[in-house]
């Protein structure tokens, strides 16, 4: 089977972030499986600096074994507002659908593309069309919809092309995968048939989780890290508007009197406004680590003694699984949660942490506080989430699931 995966984000070894693809197409490559990437650099560290200097293209064929990858370069920056963002957006939709033309030789069974952002549904049409091979368009968040409650986009002839092109990629795609079961209801109400959407949702990693914790010394770790007398709350993930992380500097400032310290790893266009604004309040219990590599994630949120899963109140983010739940639970860490809808629905079916309102941070640093109290059995809650995620959301079965569907779409084709 030979798999061409479209993926803006789809991270380099070892980095830190959304990993779903990376292990996903490790999986299959390993299972014998040939799978290649179209992805953006991404310069997260001085080695990838160096790696791509002044190159418009880079081809690793070393990835994993029987996967390479085609890296396009992005504008520097895009990170920094909604305009250099599109940018890159598009920037990328124009050198992925060259490379997926002119760059790659030979036949493919299926084309995945995953989405956001929306607009690399071009690069599906064309290439689906050119190649003759059948695509599967899988939603992580739905665009446009999250775009416009959060903001990213306004402009109103954008807003009208973004709805006509999502229902033009959902007519080409053959098979739509969703990553929650509210994507699923919202797709059928738009009138997409049924027996076209397909649900493989994200998952916990308990191979890497379960490799960083056999050896790994949670009080070494927190005292060389200086935090050894803190009860550490973690949040690992982007520092975007989506996330609105502000309401965790507005609960820090009501909880300077604990021991409590939050910790934000990662990075995003609002971070130096975060930081900005936490020494204008002149906090002393937020820290904030940058981008780290996966392993080193895991040694963070297992040094911790609870994860934060945090975006904006709005009705949209009421549908999705955030990524880094995931993550907490393979380490049999709570969850302090400032997500309403399913997300919320799963930590309390799972009796695996505690829902706090979105941007409410009276509530946050009431929870917070009884989390310090012990009125919460953090231990339990840590292994509830672990044995939940376990039985239903595996990495390794799920991506056999994913695989599955392409090879009996690529029968069918």
């Amino acid at each position: 089977m030979k798999i061409l995966l479209v993926h803006q984000y789809f991270l380099g070894k070892n980095q830190g972030g959304g990993a779903r693809f990376n292990e996903m197409t490790k999986i299959w490559a390993d299972k014998g499986h040939t799978v290649t990437v179209i992805a953006g650099m991404h310069e997260l560290n001085q080695d990838d600096i160096d790696k791509y200097q002044g190159k418009n293209f880079y081809h690793e064929n070393d990835f994993y074994k029987n996967t390479d990858v085609h890296r396009c370069r992005l504008p520097k920056d895009s990170n920094q507002n909604f305009k250099r963002r599109i940018i890159a957006y598009f920037s990328f939709v124009l050198k992925s659908t060259w490379v997926g033309l002119f760059k790659l030789k030979g036949k493919y069974d299926v084309i995945i593309v995953t989405s956001p952002p929306l607009f690399l549904g071009i690069t599906a049409y064309i290439l689906s069309t050119f190649k003759r091979i059948p695509l599967i368009f899988e939603v992580r968040d739905l665009w446009p919809e999250s775009a416009i409650d959060t903001g990213v986009i306004s402009n109103p002839l954008l807003i009208k092309f973004s709805f006509w092109f999502e229902k033009s990629i959902y007519k080409k795609a053959k098979l739509i995968n969703v990553l929650t079961p509210a994507f699923k209801e919202k797709l059928i109400k738009k009138g997409i048939p049924e027996e076209k959407i397909i649900y493989i949702p994200n998952a916990a990693d308990f191979s890497l989780a379960e490799k960083v914790a056999k050896d790994f010394d949670p009080e070494k770790f927190r005292k060389s890290e200086g935090i050894q007398d803190k009860f550490v709350i973690t949040y690992i993930g982007a520092h975007g508007i989506a996330n609105h992380l502000i309401q965790i500097i507005e609960a820090a400032e009501k909880l300077q009197n604990t021991n409590v310290l939050f910790q934000l790893i990662g990075d995003g266009m609002t971070k130096p406004d975060l930081i900005r604004e936490t020494d204008s309040r002149g906090l002393k219990n937020i820290r904030f680590v940058g981008f780290v590599d996966k392993e080193t994630a895991f040694k963070y949120i297992l040094a911790s003694d609870v994860g934060a899963s945090v975006l904006k109140k709005v009705d949209t983010f009421k549908t999705i699984y955030s990524n880094k739940t995931f993550d907490y639970m393979s380490c049999k860490k709570p969850i302090l949660l400032a997500i309403d809808g399913i997300s919320r629905q799963l930590i309390e079916d799972a009796n695996c942490g505690v829902y706090v309102e979105p941007e409410n941070s009276d509530d946050i640093a009431e929870k917070v506080r009884k989390f310090i109290k012990g009125e919460y059995n953090i231990k339990e809650q840590g292994e509830n989430g672990y044995k939940y995620a376990k039985s239903r959301f595996d990495r390794t079965e799920l991506a056999q699931q994913y695989l599955s569907e392409i090879i009996n779409l690529a029968k069918k084709n």
